[in-house]
């Protein structure tokens, strides 16, 4: 099928929409874990995918229409110039351990270090900052840049202080703002949770756009006539687009979809895990853990992680790009038939974890590369939201259905018995900020001690830990994040009520550590 050359040729429009985040994982300690997730992300997921659109836009312009959200706690890590001064040597540890294999292995692994410092180069002509790489692609249009919560609350278990949700809101505002020059109009909510009337929160915010899980549409009321195949609008004015599971779920899924193909690379089988600890030590590698090493494919998953094939990356990106035709011969035969059964202009929303395509997913950028390049032949229209809404489309009024797309569907997989513990910690800690903010403060001591605290109750109240409980994988870290800002937090309001308790060196510890949000505002905290 030819390129696009009108309005009557287009079946109908994609809209992928990719949530780019990770908590403040900042710690004043070289070689952490940690520092591995951020790493490997910015390796094997941000600079990739940054790729593959820059690509993809000097051959096909006008249909390179992406959405990404960038959270507030991922923009902060990469701003940070200390982080960004580490990661030449965290390179160099993975291209000395890849180097040191025996032959056979040395040899399979030749396409990883290609690729790690292909990546490294890019991430050098950059100079390090991946973020203007973002925003020359948002000034293009090419892309639509949404904000998130400041550090991913999950904000129907912070409703009880609808202050702390606009503290939440509000500090990703003003930090999407000063990082990029304008204000975001669309935001993802963390794990796509919405409660009751949290639009007008948002409308007052000046977000103007959201996206929530297929049932957060179609529980609306009233029904919404096109289910998720269009946006809604909120009596308070808000737009919410709701995911479309028949376009995610190729993805999505590792047994029934595209990522467990058996060409593809294993994710499991990690040379982090396998090497001696004397060696990782020689490194300064504390403990094994995954590093981003490795060079097996998943063969078949039956197969025990010890005896997978070595990965062959032509095969891999060659499958990518089936999968890639694929994808988009289901998503043109469901648009066909949606454009059968009625008289509108249908729009499949696609969202997904960016860190899927790269980390989890080796082979997803070029999946994704694939996808932004071929889409046109099969008479799908790439849009992003803000595209799609400038339209000025019809929009019927609904209200949202409390929904979140967590296991479930809704909240359980953020108040049951592994997490539940949390809520009131972060609940008690939001009160009392609150009633703290109502009070008048007259020096510069004073705001940087409420200024830290704000912070300290923000990172307290992420999601990410409380859903790294819930899955019972590095459970000790999740714990002692939450209760090392919680004890900052309650150290610094014991500050600010008693002056002669001040102990400047703590402040000015954590200043350094969490130095995170440096526009921070306490008025949003104020009732």
């Amino acid at each position: 099928m030819n390129e696009i050359n009108s309005k009557k040729n287009v079946l109908g429009q994609l809209a992928i929409v990719l949530h780019a985040h990770l908590p403040y994982v900042r710690k004043n300690e070289k070689n952490s874990l940690e520092e591995d997730w951020l790493f490997q992300a910015i390796l094997e997921c941000y600079i990739p995918l940054l790729q593959a659109i820059e690509s993809s836009k000097k051959e096909n312009p006008s249909n390179t229409k992406l959405t990404i959200s960038l959270s507030p706690t991922l923009l902060s890590l990469l701003k940070n110039k200390q982080i960004q001064e580490t990661f030449p040597n965290w390179i160099k540890t993975r291209n000395d351990l890849l180097s040191e294999l025996p032959q056979k292995e040395k040899n399979a692994s030749i396409f990883l270090m290609k690729n790690i410092n292909d990546r490294y180069l890019y991430w050098q002509e950059c100079s390090g900052n991946l973020i203007e790489r973002f925003n020359i692609l948002n000034k293009s249009g090419n892309l639509d840049i949404l904000t998130c919560a400041a550090t991913h609350g999950y904000l129907p278990i912070l409703r009880e202080n609808p202050e702390t949700v606009k503290g939440q809101i509000n500090t990703a505002i003003r930090n999407h703002e000063n990082i990029f020059g304008n204000k975001p109009y669309g935001i993802w909510l963390p794990e796509c949770a919405y409660y009751e009337n949290l639009d007008e929160i948002l409308y007052d915010s000046g977000i103007r756009y959201a996206i929530l899980d297929g049932h957060g549409i179609l529980n609306a009321t009233p029904r919404p006539r096109y289910g998720v195949y269009a946006p809604i609008c909120s009596k308070k004015g808000i737009a919410f687009f709701g995911r479309d599971s028949e376009s995610t779920l190729p993805v999505w899924s590792a047994k029934d979809g595209f990522p467990g193909d058996k060409v593809y690379r294993e994710f499991h089988k990690d040379l982090g895990w396998e090497l001696p600890s004397s060696k990782l030590q020689n490194k300064g590698i504390s403990t094994k853990r995954p590093l981003g090493l490795k060079f097996h494919k998943i063969t078949n998953e039956n197969v025990p992680l010890g005896e997978k094939e070595f990965y062959l990356e032509n095969e891999a990106i060659n499958k990518a790009a089936e999968h890639a035709d694929a994808y988009l011969v289901a998503r043109s035969k469901q648009l066909e038939k949606l454009t059968l059964s009625s008289s509108f202009n249908p729009l499949l929303v696609a969202p997904f974890d960016a860190e899927l395509f790269g980390h989890w997913w080796y082979e997803g950028p070029f999946f994704i590369k694939n996808i932004l390049k071929n889409s046109s032949k099969y008479s799908i229209k790439l849009t992003n939201l803000k595209e799609f809404l400038i339209q000025k489309p019809n929009l019927q009024i609904c209200e949202p259905s409390p929904s979140s797309w967590g296991q479930g569907g809704y909240h359980n997989y953020w108040i049951n018995d592994s997490n539940a513990w949390i809520v009131p910690e972060i609940t008690k800690a939001g009160s009392t900020f609150v009633d703290l903010c109502s009070k008048n403060f007259n020096n510069d001591l004073s705001k940087r001690l409420f200024n830290q605290a704000a912070r300290e109750l923000l990172l307290s109240e992420s999601s990410d830990w409380s859903f790294i409980l819930r899955a019972g994988t590095t459970t000790e870290l999740a714990k002692e994040r939450i209760e090392r800002h919680l004890f900052r937090f309650w150290k610094l309001v014991e500050m600010i009520k008693n002056y002669s308790k001040i102990n400047l060196k703590f402040l000015e510890d954590i200043e350094e550590e969490d130095k995170v949000f440096p526009d921070i505002n306490i008025d949003d905290w104020r009732r």
